[in-house]
């Protein structure tokens, strides 16, 4: 998901630096032109970078990625970021094959068939791993690579929407109302499909007890209007698995004609290999399509996903497109047309790399890590509010012991931290339970136990620093977090116009779903993400910016590169 740029007015960019003085001018040195053995004794060391017109000249290539790298140094580490589920650690191996592939233009089939073939054989993988039927030869699962978890939403929604479109229009029934059933703890991306695709949003609201959808509600909520439910495995706050079974079960025993779409955006890579018995695939006859995120626990850099359809009883004609500009028929199912192919051979790789042995070794590895870390913490007395022992996700959401009456709150711990280097976010719980603050850690590949360690030190020694704290100091600097988390550094993203919105759960209820609160501001939650489809396929049949961002992007996670590419 990219935040909607605000262009700046003259008036803006002519602005000083600090007020009330005049922007610094340095006389220029006529040699430094010549002056090229040292990037900081050129004299574009000397001036601001390029922010809002494209410069006239050139500069030297080595100017440009030493200042430019610079500038990047000021982001937080990445491999510290436990806020955010995308994967932050590949092997060198893999990054050479993804930066060799740097130039192909993904869609471009005839050009580079191999790539496409590829892709094929993920879809295939994927499918078979999410026990797709494959026994009948007259029917196909069927599937695609999209740029995350965001795009396939978005196509699952829109393959719904459009079969029970035909379904009353064959029945000559009103078809003008759909709506869509799903836990108010969804990510962003469903509230936008919803709201793009003009499908009423029906909610499950959480309670303080309880994260997850309630099936025996959600299946009261479906009516004749009613193109599908969401259900979540591996929600944002705790990382539960909500029962798809049950819902499945409730429908089929009440004769509901209702499909069901599993968001496994996060758990899609870790259940298969940690909980294999639990049932939320294709097993159930009501599950006609599911999502998953290569880039978080597929373990690839982002942004890729992968949305798979049951049948093409599903996914409905008129919604594919076939194309032969490019050189061979192709039937294209997807939200943008060009995308680079690094991610999706990254995918492979890390399939045929791993095995499935390899992954279900990670996947274990984290959730001990996951296990180890709750317990750390129940000893110091947070509580636990994820599940552990592979009944969720390998992440770990806690909280202050209310019982203690402290005088500060998650937040104040996440500013800590922070200082520290720490990315851990506070955040409150979805509507209706907002009142309810908490912590999350998400347990990736590269956070090992070793690391794990130094965190829990850490997290015991921010508890240390603020209970010894006076009252009158603590309530000081409360205040000051507060003040940060208002003021801030001036937001360059949003735009005055689009403030206040009254549509969204956020400008509703005064709550987002993706929105973490950290370090004394508020970040964007990196856990969905929004694809880019690429192309259809038939499976073979053989048994973080520091306040809230005005946004209006089809996707949500992707690479930084295409933007420094850009910035050159």
């Amino acid at each position: 998901m990219v935040h909607l740029a605000s262009v700046p007015n003259d008036s803006d960019i002519n602005q000083p630096l600090v007020k009330g003085l005049d922007k610094v001018k340095l006389e220029r040195n006529p040699e430094d032109e010549d002056a090229t053995t040292s990037v900081y004794g050129s004299r574009f060391a000397g001036e601001e970078l390029p922010k809002h017109e494209m410069p006239e000249s050139q500069m030297p290539k080595e100017v440009a990625y030493r200042l430019i790298k610079d500038d990047l140094s000021l982001d937080g580490n990445p491999m510290l970021n436990l806020a955010s589920f995308v994967t932050t650690y590949m092997e060198d191996e893999v990054e050479k094959l993804m930066a060799e592939a740097l130039p192909k233009n993904f869609i471009d089939y005839e050009e580079y068939p191999q790539t496409a073939d590829i892709q094929n054989r993920c879809v295939s993988m994927i499918a078979r791993m999410y026990h797709a039927p494959t026994h009948d030869d007259d029917d196909n699962a069927m599937g695609t690579s999209t740029v995350g978890s965001s795009e396939a939403i978005m196509l699952g929604t829109l393959a719904m929407k459009k079969v029970w479109q035909n379904k009353r229009k064959a029945a000559g029934k009103d078809f003008s109302k759909p709506n869509i059933i799903m836990n108010s703890a969804v990510q962003v991306c469903w509230e936008k499909a919803a709201r793009y695709f003009d499908v009423e949003e029906r909610y499950c609201y959480v309670t303080k007890d309880r994260f997850v959808i309630d099936p025996e509600e959600a299946v009261n909520l479906v009516d004749e209007n009613t193109i599908g439910i969401c259900v979540i495995l591996g929600t944002t706050y705790t990382g539960e698995y909500e029962d798809v079974k049950t819902i499945n079960d409730l429908l089929v025993k009440k004769n509901i004609d209702c499909p069901i779409h599993v968001d496994a955006a996060s758990g899609g890579f870790v259940a298969p290999f940690v909980v294999p018995d639990l049932e939320w695939d294709f097993r159930l006859e009501k599950v006609v399509s599911i999502n998953v995120s290569g880039h978080k626990y597929g373990l690839v850099y982002p942004g890729v996903g992968w949305v798979v359809w049951r049948s093409p009883e599903f996914l409905p004609q008129e919604l594919i497109f076939n194309i032969n500009y490019l050189g061979a028929d192709q039937a294209s199912f997807t939200l943008n047309f060009s995308k680079g192919a690094s991610q999706v051979i990254g995918q492979y790789y890390q399939m045929i790399r791993l095995g499935k042995k390899g992954y279900r070794s990670i996947m274990m590895n984290l959730t001990r890590t996951a296990d180890y870390l709750a317990a750390c913490l129940k000893q110091l007395d947070f509580i636990i509010l994820s599940k552990g022992s592979g009944e969720g996700l390998p992440l770990v959401a806690f909280r202050l012991n209310p019982k203690h009456k402290h005088e500060y709150d998650e937040f104040a711990i996440a500013h800590q931290l922070r200082e520290r280097g720490w990315v851990v976010p506070a955040y409150t719980m979805a509507p209706h339970s907002e009142q309810l603050k908490l912590m999350r850690v998400v347990v990736r590949e590269d956070f090992s136990r070793s690391r794990c360690d130094f965190l829990i030190a850490d997290i015991k020694l921010a508890v240390d620093t603020l209970n010894s704290m006076d009252k009158k100091k603590l309530a000081e600097h409360t205040s000051r977090l507060h003040e940060q988390r208002v003021k801030g550094r001036k937001s360059i993203h949003s735009h005055t116009k689009y403030k206040g919105e009254k549509h969204s759960l956020q400008g509703k209820t005064g709550k987002v779903r993706a929105q973490i609160k950290t370090a004394g501001w508020a970040r964007a939650d990196q856990d969905r993400h929004m694809p880019f489809v690429s192309r259809l396929e038939i499976a073979p049949t053989e048994r973080s910016p520091r306040k809230p961002v005005t946004l209006v992007s089809m996707r949500f996670s992707t690479g930084a590169g295409s933007y420094i590419d850009d910035l050159k």
